[in-house]
């Protein structure tokens, strides 16, 4: 066997396999030749930074949307304390009594102003650490990651301190901390402890606000009443399960739930016609044989659960793994019962007569 390599003529373009050489291990002057592979792939590729002026302002953290709204605040600001100085001096001009009073007012009026701003920060606040909660959960859930199930449980835990009927559940969640669990099975076992009680009341809160609303379109005279009756309902239903998971939003807190429930309901396709109750209702053309009113009333009871499911989704703090979603069916079955039984009132009515 010879010792010498195989040369390679300057023509080809990949190197050839040497043929097998017999040597020494303590031999000093070995090297090992990286991999062919390597040899073929070249040096990586550099990475193209992030160019243009927006990449450099975003660095910074600026936006002009933002300095737009911070500019217009600090010019409202300026004019609002302009004008309530410029009051409180042509006050003292025509009496110092008068003056102390609209001191006192302006002063009194700052303070609401703070503490409802303040209020509606909190609730803002409040909102957004359910969203970060429930992607915290589904972070554990799809990485199994045990240290960010835990700090998930004990989020969970702290939200639910305000509630007095799950006293023993979240004892018995906390005596599972300490345990070996998996982190998807620990958040598993937060929402199977916690949760089914809230779940049961937001179902109920749905299901009687779409009675409430077909009711009351079934018998009120004039559209305006329906359409504002239904408005009502729909925000104060909201309202009631944000509180109920947890919430509380004020004002400012209720139009970002509003925006993200709507968001929801545009991303699930609003009335789903793939669901139970809806094929029911149009398969049998229950719909077509009621009557305008009642059949209006059974359409603003199911756009109402829809809505109140929708509302579910989005503040409810952990996603639905280890408990069934709640349906259309599950909450507005009562509307389809009611109105297959008004429908057969008139039937019965025609039989006695004959």
């Amino acid at each position: 066997m010879s010792d010498e390599p195989a040369r390679m003529s300057p023509s080809a373009k990949r190197p050839q396999a040497a043929r097998p050489q017999v040597f020494r291990l303590d031999e000093g002057d070995i090297t090992l030749a990286p991999p062919e592979a390597e040899l073929e792939a070249g040096p990586p590729e550099p990475v193209p930074a992030a160019g243009g002026r927006r990449g450099v302002f975003s660095r910074f953290g600026f936006s002009w949307s933002g300095l737009f709204w911070t500019a217009l605040g600090g010019v409202l600001s300026l004019a609002a304390y302009v004008g309530l100085s410029q009051l409180v001096s042509d006050l003292y001009a025509q009496s110092p009594a008068l003056g102390y009073v609209g001191l006192g007012l302006a002063g009194a009026l700052v303070l609401a102003g703070v503490i409802l701003i303040g209020r509606e920060v909190a609730g803002i606040a409040r909102l957004a650490h359910l969203d970060h909660v429930r992607e915290k959960a589904a972070a554990a859930l799809a990485d199994d990651d045990r240290t960010l199930a835990q700090g998930v449980a004990r989020d969970m835990l702290r939200l639910s301190a305000a509630q007095p009927t799950l006293a023993r559940a979240r004892v018995e969640l906390e005596s599972h901390l300490g345990g070996i669990i998996d982190g998807a099975d620990l958040v598993r076992l937060t929402e199977r402890t916690l949760l089914p009680t809230l779940d049961s009341r937001a179902r109920q809160m749905v299901s009687e606000a779409a009675k409430n609303v077909s009711v009351v379109t079934a018998v009120s005279p004039r559209a305006l009443v329906d359409l504002a009756f239904v408005l009502y309902t729909a925000v104060s239903l909201m309202r009631r399960l944000a509180q109920l998971y947890g919430g509380r939003p004020g004002m400012l807190g209720m139009l970002r739930l509003i925006r993200h429930v709507l968001g929801h309901l545009a991303v699930t396709g609003g009335m789903a016609a793939g669901d139970t109750l809806v094929q029911q209702i149009v398969g049998q053309g229950l719909a077509a044989r009621l009557s305008a009113k009642l059949g209006e009333g059974v359409v603003n009871g199911l756009l109402t659960a829809r809505l109140g499911l929708a509302a579910i989704a989005v503040t409810r703090p952990l996603p639905f793994t280890a408990l069934p979603a709640p349906r259309l069916a599950d909450v507005a079955t009562g509307l389809l019962r009611k109105a297959e039984e008004e429908e057969q009132v008139p039937s019965r009515r025609e039989q006695a007569g004959r």
